[in-house]
């Protein structure tokens, strides 16, 4: 790689970084060709960008940032070693598929994740990198919660207004009935 590409790379590398709020760091290096292909397609299939990257590079990119980096240069201590690095706009997918992944195999291994501007560092994480809820499914459940005390009101009122027209019944019909 000559100097030009290696600079292409640095802004690309950059861009990517910037454009990203959700990124993981993993170490993939004992992979076969055939497993890391099978991660590929997971990751594929769940619209997670995985690539490898060279250490120095992403390095540069973070330095290129300056002081406006979102907190990335908490990274570079961990970009030792193969570092394959993975992208989404959900958190917690990539520990999905790292963790699902990890049922087969014994890589690939978290380094770190860059989460909104917090590190999650070492593959202990995962657990709780895949329990962290999206932001589709936090909204879901604060609408679930701001209507469920609506739906009671609505059907406590339902119940006692049945209740309340079924005593009326029983009391004019028993008014109604002859005495014996």
């Amino acid at each position: 790689m000559n100097r030009s590409e290696k600079t292409a790379e640095i802004a690309n590398l950059k861009n990517t970084l910037e454009s990203n709020s959700f990124i993981y760091l993993t170490d993939a290096s004992t992979l076969t060709v055939a497993a890391v292909s099978e991660l590929r397609g997971l990751c594929h299939e769940k619209g997670i960008q995985m690539k490898v990257v060279k250490n120095t590079l992403v390095k540069k990119a973070i330095e290129s940032m300056g002081d406006d980096n979102k907190g990335f240069d908490g990274l570079i201590e961990y970009l030792k070693g193969p570092t394959a690095i993975m992208l989404t706009d959900t958190a917690n997918l990539p520990a999905k598929v790292l963790k699902e992944f990890r049922k087969s195999h014994e890589k690939p291994t978290l380094k770190v994740a860059y989460i909104d501007s917090s590190l999650y560092i070492g593959d202990d994480q995962i657990k709780a990198l895949a329990a962290l809820k999206s932001k589709e499914e936090l909204v879901g459940e604060i609408i679930t919660l701001l209507q469920s005390p609506a739906k009671n009101v609505i059907s406590a009122l339902k119940s006692g207004g049945s209740t309340i027209a079924g005593i009326l019944k029983t009391l004019q019909e028993r008014e109604e009935a002859p005495a014996s």
